[in-house]
């Protein structure tokens, strides 16, 4: 059964939690969809159900990189006006909010929030930073963007968006994130661009290990100096890049819903992360898309204990652990950190 949209027990729906890695696109509810459609006079199915087959990942469904990429075209079509990128960003937030999630890194592509309209960059940009600062006002999440460019889309693109990024990093703008096709695009061409950008203050997530094996792990650690790894369950296909994780305390973002319902993992209940946990990695519980794979990051964690075994003080400092891998400043780091020490009890 794909569909956990039922609360979680409120063992885990209780729980402070962080998330680090949650696509902006991929949290647009299905109500707010409906709405921009009729105000903006577009074809799309009437009711929710039908809708929900367009967008969001069904039992029925096939389990591939195709089919789960496949609701990002349907989704990209109500990015219709600066009204609409800021409230889905703003209802994000509150979603998080309502799951008790205490620190959210929203990471977003500016290339697909302005394609629809032909916005440009620097306005989309602007929208997000100005609703994720409203939000989190309005619910108490401490909330940071990341900005996400494809490997696919061409480096010139790219390039905008690292730069306004890094111009932005002065407000919420704390990251750079490099996602997209990894079997079939290379991130090489990449690579000056992310030094560049993390010389000029921003951190650097990549997204690898996850439609191709471990020796995208390894080049994201060792050439791109990545300090944190998007997805990367297929990094103990190798035993040095393994070790070389281990060694370097990088963080992966681990997304286990969506691992499986993009068939990386055959089973859900097979889910590599004990085993990652075991091997001495550092590993964090994350959402990626909520809306397409209709969970909560609450979801997770129930997912985590209750099927996978993980004992819950083990969760605990994995949650501790993602607060420790924010791309924030240390001093407000450290001030998260000790936050979590406390309302999760730990020494």
């Amino acid at each position: 059964m794909i569909n956990q949209m039922m609360p979680a027990p409120e063992e885990f729906r209780g729980l402070p939690k962080v998330d680090l890695h949650r696509h902006l696109e991929g949290s647009l509810r299905l109500s707010t969809m409906l709405d921009v459609a009729r105000k903006h006079g577009m074809t799309i199915p009437a009711n929710v159900v039908r809708l929900s087959r367009l967008v969001q990942v069904q039992d029925e469904d096939n389990l591939t990189f195709d089919n789960f990429l496949s609701k990002f075209n349907t989704l990209r079509m109500f990015y219709r006006s600066p009204e609409v990128i800021e409230r889905i960003t703003l209802e994000a937030v509150e979603d998080a909010a309502k799951d008790n999630i205490r620190y959210l890194e929203l990471r977003f592509t500016p290339v697909a929030l302005s394609r629809a309209e032909r916005f440009p960059l620097e306005d989309v940009v602007n929208w997000v930073v100005k609703a994720a600062k409203d939000a989190e006002k309005k619910y108490k999440v401490m909330v940071r963007l990341i900005a996400s460019i494809n490997r696919h889309e061409p480096l010139e693109l790219a390039e905008q968006v690292a730069w306004i990024a890094v111009e932005k990093g002065r407000e919420n703008i704390v990251g750079l994130d490099l996602a997209g096709n990894e079997a079939e695009f290379p991130a090489k061409p990449f690579l000056s661009l992310f030094k560049e950008a993390r010389q000029s203050g921003l951190s650097l997530t990549m997204h690898a290990g996850e439609w191709s094996g471990a020796a995208n792990v390894r080049e994201a650690i060792e050439v791109f100096g990545a300090q944190r790894i998007g997805h990367g369950v297929r990094v103990l296909e190798d035993g040095f890049t393994t070790a070389l994780a281990r060694e370097m305390g990088t963080v992966f973002e681990v997304c286990m819903t969506s691992n499986y319902q993009t068939g990386v993992v055959p089973e859900l209940n097979g889910h590599p992360a004990p085993k990652m946990l075991n091997a001495g990695l550092n590993v964090t519980f994350n959402t990626d898309d909520p809306s397409i794979s209709q969970i909560t990051l609450g979801n997770e964690y129930r997912l985590a204990v209750q099927d996978l075994k993980i004992p819950l003080d083990t969760l605990k400092q994995r949650i501790l652990a993602a607060a420790a891998a924010s791309f924030l400043p240390e001093n407000e780091k450290n001030k998260l950190i000790q936050n979590f020490k406390k309302d999760l009890k730990l020494a």
